[in-house]
Order: C-alpha cells, then structure tokens, then sequence
C-alpha cells in the first residue's frame, strides 16, 4: 500500500512520513463496479474512508442528492472515534477505488503506534470543526 501518495487527502497531509506510512500498512483496499452501492444510510459506519480513485454519489432520504466525491477525498472519520449509522447512501458514478481504514485497524494503529493515533484523531477534530463552521456560516447568512 506505500505506492499511494496519502498526503494528497487533506486530513492526512500533515501527518509526518512515518505516519503516514503506519497508516498506509493498514488500509483496505476496496474496488468498486460502476453504479455500486458502496454503502447505504443508516448502516453502521465502519471507518475511515480514503476515496483513492473514481468519484461517489452521495444522497440522503433527508437531503436528497448531495453531490460526488471524489480523489483524495476522506469520508466518515469520526466513525473511528464513536460508533454511529452512516448518514449518506454513497454509490460510484464509474469504477471506483477506496482505501478502508477500519475501526479495529485504528486501534491498533493507535496501540502499536501510539502518536501516529493522537495526530489522526487531532486531523479528524479539525476538519470536523471545519465542517461544523461552514454549516453555521451557511445559517447565517443564507443565500438569497
């Protein structure tokens, strides 16, 4: 898995090599047909996702479509922190390529490399306040 350049996701990018490298032993590749559901709302979230290559459509019952994500993109982080049902159904527009990190794979990311965990759950918090600002900046001051 050391082939692929994570410092292009942006909440690892600030990770030290050695760090990254950690993370990268331990990620699940997982390939996806075009049109595949890759997950549905409501199922358990299960980690850590690193869209690698291709592009998924996200949409929600509530929301309705959200919009694609696509390379270097990382979903559902805080799925490694607390347990919880995935809020979004996401399916690949075309053939698809993501890297897992699973729940039990943090763990033992975190256990055999113990500052390497911290950093990836400091990433996790930042771009979660990021996130949560830009929904009140959108609340604020909504368009129109």
């Amino acid at each position: 898995m050391n082939e692929i350049d994570l410092k292009r996701f942006s909440l690892l990018s600030d990770l030290a090599d050695c760090d990254r490298e950690a993370v990268a032993g331990l990620l699940e590749p997982i390939e996806l047909r075009p049109g595949q559901q890759f997950f549905r709302e409501g199922q358990e979230a299960e980690g850590l996702l690193l869209i690698d290559r291709g592009e998924l459509r996200l949409e929600s019952e509530r929301s309705g479509d959200l919009g694609t994500s696509g390379e270097g993109t990382a979903l559902g982080g805080l799925s490694l922190l607390v347990t919880g049902s995935r809020e979004v159904t996401a399916v690949a527009v075309g053939a698809a390529r993501v890297l897992q990190l699973s729940r039990p794979a943090f763990l033992r990311l975190s256990e055999d490399y113990p500052r390497t965990g911290l950093r990836l759950v400091q990433a996790i918090i930042v771009e979660f306040a990021g996130t949560v600002r830009e929904g009140l900046d959108r609340i604020a001051s909504p368009p129109g």
